[in-house]
């Protein structure tokens, strides 16, 4: 019987790559999001500028202020973009309602 379960276990191994090779090449998918409003736009370049700058030589209270700003701006682009968050403790509470109900 262990001999059955070791070859089967070498054949599915001896099989499993030859199946992944025979896949299509696919074009690359591009990561970058695209951005219609010029509002969105706007806030990328603040964001950028903010990023590029040399914090070496700010003070305390300067950075403390573009990291309130680089906050704003983000939870504002995450505003303009939109989006469905669900989190995880609504997820677990959904399906233990679905378990409960079938």
């Amino acid at each position: 019987m262990k001999k059955y379960i070791v070859y089967a276990v070498i054949m599915m191994f001896s099989i499993l790559p030859a199946q992944l090779k025979a896949a299509s090449i696919a074009e690359p998918i591009s990561t970058t999001k695209t951005l219609d409003s010029p509002e969105a736009q706007a806030i990328m370049v603040r964001l950028n500028e903010i990023k590029d700058q040399d914090k070496s030589k700010l003070g305390f209270a300067e950075k403390s202020k573009l990291r309130k700003e680089v906050r704003q701006l983000k939870s504002s682009l995450a505003n303009i973009n939109g989006g469905v968050y669900i989190s995880v403790g609504s997820i677990i509470v959904v399906l233990l309602l679905l378990l409960l109900i079938f």
